[in-house]
């Protein structure tokens, strides 16, 4: 619901692009939550709401949800400036706070740039940002990928299991405490810390087959709708639309209303005319 969301409010404003502003947006988000929000709302979408009621200032909105809400894949098509990039994505998160929720978000908003405009495969690309990102998210890329040499090494153990990718990604995890009566492991739950692992997991391990990625990811649960947009993100950057055969668009609710937005997005109008190669 938020990627169109975004996406709508980039097209409407295709015609004079500036840069993102969280104050223009929040009308539109504000009308789309009382009237025709077709999805979850979430407990930070709810608060966020709140402390816009109560007057709090654009700045200070938002709650401490260390949950990865990558809400961005749109701005591809409307900025072609890596720090125009971050900088958008990063207000698109404008009802989280978190510092790992949004060290989340520049990463896979440089990793996707970087495989658009710099021509790079996913895994160069992400190797690449880990290795100028925060201590915090190298630790999380390193983990991810010996994750992915164990789990294609027919030397190992985990390799040989019938249900491989959900055993790695609750072996990357931590128990978490959340006051029921049993903890539950991060690694398929909606924090960065176990959503950010788990989507580089995927992205490395089927990063030649688009399908296999999305189909993979769905079948392990958890919180595969948070993974499957930075998935989809970075592999649809890297194989393009073409990946996705037609029997799944036809079944996207979504598909052509959003073919509709970006055809006049600017970078994209921009191919149409033959005039430059943005993208």
């Amino acid at each position: 619901e938020y990627n169109v969301l975004i996406l709508e409010h980039l097209a409407a404003n295709a015609a004079e692009p500036r840069p993102f502003s969280v104050e223009e947006f929040i009308p539109l988000w504000k009308e789309r939550l009382t009237s025709g929000w077709k999805q979850w709302v979430c407990t930070q979408t709810k608060q966020t709401y709140q402390q816009i009621s109560q007057g709090v200032p654009t700045d200070q909105l938002g709650g401490n949800s260390n949950a990865m809400a990558l809400r961005y894949a749109s701005i591809f098509a409307y900025y072609n400036a890596e720090e125009d990039i971050v900088e958008a994505a990063k207000k698109t998160m404008f009802t989280h706070r978190e510092r790992t929720a949004h060290l989340g978000c520049e990463f896979f908003a440089r990793v996707t740039f970087r495989i658009i405009h710099n021509g790079m495969s996913p895994l160069e690309a992400i190797q690449e940002v880990a290795a100028e990102s925060d201590s915090w998210v190298q630790n999380k890329v390193k983990q991810a990928l010996d994750k992915v040499t164990e789990a294609t090494d027919d030397s190992k153990p985990l390799s040989q299991e019938e249900f491989v990718d959900d055993l790695a990604l609750t072996s990357m995890a931590r128990l978490w405490d959340v006051g029921k009566s049993e903890p539950i492991k991060v690694g398929k739950a909606s924090p960065t810390e176990g959503t950010l692992p788990g989507s580089i997991y995927f992205i490395v391990k089927y990063q030649d087959d688009f399908m296999e990625a999305v189909k993979a990811n769905a079948m392990v649960g958890g919180d595969n709708a948070s993974r499957a947009v930075a998935i989809g993100m970075v592999l649809g950057a890297y194989h393009t639309a073409e990946a996705i055969p037609q029997s799944y668009r036809d079944g996207l609710n979504q598909w052509d209303h959003s073919e509709e937005l970006l055809s006049n997005m600017p970078l994209l109008v921009v191919i149409e005319k033959g005039s430059g190669d943005e993208l």
